[in-house]
């Protein structure tokens, strides 16, 4: 098994597409006792969408990269550090890979049962 090559996870997720990783964050949440609602909160306070922009990503074949293009983050994203998927958050070099695993980091602490003012680095 060869190596891959440099940036090539960071395409793989540029080119994600955001509705299908969505079901897999709810299912996450739902499974320890949050509700979509809360995390459709957290994808909001991330990205500055409301629930009209978000339900629109969700309505059609958004890559990540489009997503996060659309997405104005928000202030307090930097506080947003600690590992995800073997990677320091604060060290990733790619920014959308960054702000790919900062989400997936905030749907972490929400299914871990984290408070939400914590969560939203309030």
């Amino acid at each position: 098994m060869g190596l891959m090559p440099a940036g090539a996870t960071d395409g793989r997720i540029a080119a994600m597409i955001f509705r299908k990783v969505y079901p897999f964050y709810v299912e996450k949440v739902e499974r320890k006792g949050r509700t979509r609602g809360e995390l459709d909160e957290v994808i909001r306070w991330l990205t500055g969408f409301d629930e009209a922009g978000l339900q629109a990503h969700l309505d059609r074949d958004t890559t990540f990269a489009e997503f996060f293009a659309d997405a104005v983050l928000n202030p307090n994203a930097d506080q947003i550090k600690g590992v995800i998927c073997g990677h320091r958050v604060e060290e990733i070099v790619n920014p959308l890979t960054r702000q790919v695993r900062m989400l997936d980091k905030l749907v972490d602490e929400l299914a871990k049962g984290r408070k939400m003012e914590k969560i939203l680095r309030s």
